[in-house]
């Protein structure tokens, strides 16, 4: 292999590794509340690769045998949703993975996603979290219920919890409020991504849709308009090393749906 050869496999191997190094999990339903006995489209999404999760865009597809997609029903009780996952896609990296979670009683439900391995392109592990929530109430057209475990951790080492209700107080000019945890502890300066769907944010520090946690690890948005958005932030440990990998990186994600109208109380 000649000089240029080499520095040519450098290259790409580099590049490789920056633009696999920022691919991200989230997990999102088709609606934010239900009816009780009615059941919601869960699907489970990887993308954003090559831009630092910049926006919605979707870059392969998620290992169903890395992954672990629990439901937390009003009561505490979690169920195994993973093995549930239908593969959307022709091919290997095509498509997504999709479910059903079933209201079964009325109250706030909790979607929570996990993967740990070690990557293939590098020594590198990597651990991911995302989160969603829904509500199913007994009827629509009444105030929903506004109680839920939202606001407690689930335990990851690098995790975004919402510190208010995602769910029946977010709408467009109301706050998304989120605290990032890091083994447990408020992560300060940690920067917050808050995507809208069908945006893509620009290079460097977007100002519109990224904040920086307070000293709380809160970082506070107020959305312009009702959309999906992405709440998202990383985090990378160099020195943190094991077998079979020499550095770890950290992802987690929260998806909220921002109507244009208060489901909670209809203004």
């Amino acid at each position: 292999m000649n000089t240029l050869t080499r520095v040519l496999a450098a290259g790409l191997t580099l590049c490789c590794v920056t633009v696999a190094s920022a691919h991200d999990l989230w997990v999102q339903t088709n609606t934010p509340v239900v009816r009780v006995g009615d059941s919601v489209i869960v699907d489970v999404m990887l993308g954003n690769h090559g831009n630092e999760h910049r926006d919605f865009k979707l870059a392969g597809k998620a290992d169903p045998a890395s992954i672990t997609l629990s439901l937390v029903n009003p009561s505490g009780q979690s169920s195994d949703l993973t093995p549930k996952l239908a593969d959307l896609g022709l091919g290997s990296k095509e498509g997504y993975l999709s479910g059903r979670a079933l209201a079964q009683a009325p109250g706030f439900y909790s979607l929570i996603l996990t993967s740990d391995k070690i990557v293939s392109y590098a020594p590198t592990r990597s651990v991911k979290s995302a989160k969603t929530f829904f509500i199913a109430a007994k009827r629509l057209d009444q105030p929903l219920p506004t109680q839920g475990a939202f606001d407690k951790p689930a335990g990851h080492p690098f995790e975004i919890v919402a510190v208010e209700n995602p769910v029946a107080m977010a709408s467009a000019g109301k706050a998304i409020v989120v605290r990032v945890l890091w083994q447990g502890k408020p992560a300060a300066g940690q920067r917050v991504s808050f995507i809208p769907r069908g945006m893509t944010l620009s290079d460097g520090f977007d100002s519109r849709y990224e904040r920086n946690t307070d000293e709380t690890g809160t970082a506070r948005f107020e959305p312009g308009e009702g959309n999906v958005y992405l709440v998202v932030a990383h985090r990378e440990s160099p020195d943190e090393k094991g077998e079979g990998y020499t550095s770890t990186k950290y992802s987690a994600t929260l998806t909220v749906h921002v109507p244009d109208i208060c489901g909670c109380c209809g203004e």
